[in-house]
């Protein structure tokens, strides 16, 4: 065997993605102790780092025996330093291990990790969230986040987009006050912002094509397991454009983001026994259904939805079921939809709106449509919902200054994250939920 070459410390996931030209060389990886097993002259060390995992086997013959006694008790989550040589090990979900040389321990915990091994149940890892997050389970979620986050914002910005902040505080709701957080602000009231839309829309007529992106609030009291009170959107606004141009852009991006993260966190999504052949199966075009065709597709399926109704969980559910991708549904009645939908002007009834269904029963993750161009048109909507039109002063400017077709839509992050990791409740999708009876750690 040639003599090893010494490199600087490497990631665990350095060895995933160039393992092969570290074979024999002598590295030194930093992280903590997640499992220990030993078998005779032999201790196993599971080290992870924050990008994964990896086997750290140490021999008694290849340490001294301060070492080698110390490395058989060391308890879950010391923090170590390890040295030692790379090898092949064909068991290794990263197909490498690493031959331990030296040991570094640089803290012992104080007492016992609370989270072991063994099942624990839901209740338990959410009052210890700040420590669950340190599972490989949560490790890829997170890891899966980040890179979705980051194609997010690379989709908007590689094609003329820009990123416009939305406030947190703001002095009325767009979409009614019944699911709205109020605070105290200097003696007057405002609210936690459930959409940075109307924002975006003054954005789009300084910018042409805006987005935002950041955590939104909903006070709605449910338990479901698509619902968090704190969740993030990206709202992205362009004007002139109109709903058939919105829906496009919509497809577009949701097949963009998808294939990025199925292509750069393949390792992760594997971790999390996802199906990546449903993910394969995420391109144009997408179903499109108006909501009359939706209504038709219900009641074969045995679901009597009156006319005029918006549509729950069920209903989405058996939608869903019917395709292999996203599916949309565009012009709902216009009464179920927010005062700032335009509606459409062949059938006044129905807005000019889009919802965009994901597979798996996900539920909705896009909501989006064409805006309400007209000043006299919005003016008698603020009115009929009664709202104070003086918190829409500006608003409405935008309709007095150069009004022209415009449209957007809104995607939250965690419900697109349950989809692609393929989750069944939307709290392990963000490092720290919030939900109607969680608000800690």
């Amino acid at each position: 065997m040639s003599t090893p070459r010494v490199t600087a410390r490497i990631y665990v996931e350095d060895l995933l993605h160039r393992g092969e030209e570290l074979i024999d060389r002598e590295v030194e990886l930093w992280g903590w102790l997640t499992n220990r097993a030993s078998k005779g002259k032999l201790h196993f060390l599971h080290l992870r780092d924050g990008t994964g995992v990896v086997q750290c086997v140490v021999y008694k013959g290849d340490v001294d025996e301060a070492t080698f006694s110390r490395a058989d008790h060391l308890a879950q989550e010391t923090s170590l330093k390890v040295r030692g040589l790379v090898r092949r090990d064909a068991r290794s979900p990263i197909g490498f291990e690493i031959g331990v040389r030296g040991l570094e321990v640089v803290a012992e915990p104080t007492a016992e990790f609370p989270i072991s091994p063994k099942e624990h149940g839901t209740a338990f890892l959410m009052d210890h969230r700040h420590l669950w997050l340190r599972s490989r389970r949560q490790v890829a979620i997170l890891r899966i986040r980040a890179t979705l986050c980051r194609a997010i914002r690379d989709y908007f910005d590689s094609r003329g987009f820009v990123l416009v902040d939305a406030p947190i505080f703001t002095p009325a709701a767009c979409e009614g006050t019944s699911t709205l957080f109020a605070v105290d602000y200097f003696g007057e009231k405002a609210f936690l912002t459930q959409s940075g839309q109307l924002y975006m829309e003054a954005g789009a007529m300084a910018l042409g094509r805006v987005y935002c992106f950041g955590p939104t609030f909903r006070a709605e009291k449910s338990k479901t397991r698509r619902h968090l009170t704190e969740f993030w959107m990206v709202e992205p606004e362009v004007a002139f454009m109109d709903l058939a141009g919105d829906m496009d852009l919509a497809e577009d991006f949701l097949c963009e983001i998808v294939a990025r993260v199925r292509r750069e966190r393949e390792h992760e999504l594997r971790a999390l026994d996802r199906d990546l052949g449903k993910l394969d199966a995420i391109q144009k075009p997408f179903p499109r259904l108006t909501y009359d065709e939706a209504l038709a597709i219900l009641k074969d399926a045995g679901k009597d939805v009156p006319w005029g109704e918006d549509f729950g969980a069920d209903e989405e559910t058996v939608l869903s079921e019917k395709f292999d991708r996203p599916v949309m549904i565009h012009r709902y009645p216009s009464q179920v939809k927010a005062f700032y939908m335009k509606r459409d002007p062949a059938r006044p009834e129905v807005a000019l709106c889009v919802d965009v269904i994901a597979p798996e029963g996900v539920g909705e993750i896009i909501g989006g449509g064409q805006r309400e161009d007209d000043l006299a048109v919005l003016e008698g909507r603020i009115d009929a919902h009664g709202l104070p039109r003086e918190a829409f002063g500006w608003y409405l400017d935008l309709r007095r200054y150069g009004t022209v077709p415009h449209a957007g839509f809104g995607l939250g992050v965690e419900r697109t994250l349950a989809w692609i990791c393929g989750l069944h409740h939307v709290r392990e999708t963000i490092p720290f939920p919030r939900m109607l009876e969680k608000i800690v750690p």
